[in-house]
């Protein structure tokens, strides 16, 4: 009697409204087409993406729990300043997530994990040389992504997904720093070198001060009040 029934799965487009406003408000916010403390007005918003005020809300609600948009008493939604204090936080997280997740792999990587880690970070680099921070946070995400996978630490990925827009706004900040280029890439490379060694504590150890290192620079650029510089040379 069952079978005879038609499907009962719902069709939808691969990405829906809301999902494609979600991922350009985001896009926009970290390429500084919208600013640190600018006022987010529905209104105009809606014009902009040409989407109804109802998924403007919807969106900016999402992206206040993704740490992108503040809710502000008698103003309405802001872009997020980012502040240091926050930043330390996260660098915290990621060391101990990622040094870990590090270890783990050089524990359990097997030769198609090294060689796509490798691949990562050779894109990495010519995404770094064509000056596409998109792309570079883009395939970072990738790298550490497999670095996780491949040392069975998905429940921590996911954790690290639950960061991932304040992370990458971390990212557009930093990337955009002189030299940073060859700094991370070369931090990369010591991370994997230790992996392929079979070196957990090498590893563990590469991934946390990689992670040490942007920190520090985080920290000198906010600083100096840097961020919406380096943010417009990211875009």
């Amino acid at each position: 009697m069952r079978d005879a029934l038609p499907s009962l799965k719902v069709e939808r487009p691969t990405t829906t409204l809301r999902e494609l406003a979600l991922e350009r408000m985001r896009a926009a916010i970290l390429e500084a087409h919208f600013h640190p403390g600018e006022r987010l007005i529905e209104r105009s918003l809606c014009e902009i993406f040409g989407v109804s005020r109802t998924v403007v809300r919807e969106v900016l609600r999402h992206l206040e729990t993704e740490g992108l948009v503040d809710s502000i008493p008698n103003q309405g939604p802001i872009v997020a300043v980012l502040d240091f204090e926050t930043a330390a936080e996260i660098y915290e997280i990621r060391a101990l997530l990622e040094g870990e997740a590090a270890m783990a792999c050089a524990e359990h990587a097997d030769a198609r994990t090294v060689a796509d880690l490798a691949g990562f970070i050779d894109q990495i680099r010519a995404a770094f040389e064509a000056q596409d921070h998109q792309a570079v946070r883009t395939l970072t995400s990738a790298f550490y992504e497999r670095m996780f996978i491949g040392g069975q630490k998905r429940v921590a990925w996911e954790i690290v997904q639950s960061l991932t827009a304040r992370i990458n706004r971390l990212r557009a900040l930093t990337i955009a720093s002189d030299d940073r280029g060859r700094q991370a890439v070369n931090e990369m490379h010591q991370i994997i070198s230790a992996i392929q060694a079979r070196n957990a504590a090498g590893a563990r150890e590469a991934a946390v001060a990689h992670v040490d290192r942007v920190a520090e620079i985080a920290r000198e650029l906010l600083a100096e009040g840097r961020e919406q510089v380096s943010w417009l040379h990211a875009s």
